[in-house]
């Protein structure tokens, strides 16, 4: 089965903990994660500039390694990570903000186009958050 994943929390809610742990376990499972979309407070878990408690999974990371590990592709909505500013280089260079790239490879800075194409094409979507 193919699914796509929203993640609407940041790292340190629960709700985007659960979510990697469910791709980990749909990829185990032999499924595929046609996609994985952060919007709202969910584009926090792309940043590099993220620092956890060291008593405290560092979910960015961890989410990564998942995307590379598989080969996912991981899409940042550009609208939100602006508003929150989380930035790449193109991003950072039209904005005047060069010292303020935080959003690099795997993930990638796209439009809502992206998520309403990996709807189209998965068998499931699954929304992670947004309280």
């Amino acid at each position: 089965m193919k699914f796509a994943i929203v993640i609407l929390s940041p790292p340190q809610a629960p709700s985007a903990r659960r979510a990697l742990r469910f791709c980990e376990a749909l990829l185990a499972g032999g499924h595929e994660l046609s996609r994985l979309f952060l919007y709202r407070d969910g584009v926090h878990n792309a940043s590099y500039a993220t620092v956890s408690g060291q008593d405290e999974s560092d979910l960015p990371a961890r989410w990564r390694e998942l995307i590379e590990r598989h080969q996912i592709d991981a899409v940042v909505c550009i609208a939100a990570a602006l508003k929150r500013g989380l930035l790449d280089e193109n991003e950072a260079r039209r904005y005047e903000r060069e010292g303020a790239v935080n959003v690099r490879a795997p993930w990638q800075l796209s439009g809502l186009g992206q998520l309403h194409e990996a709807v189209q094409d998965a068998d499931r979507l699954l929304c992670f958050g947004g309280d």
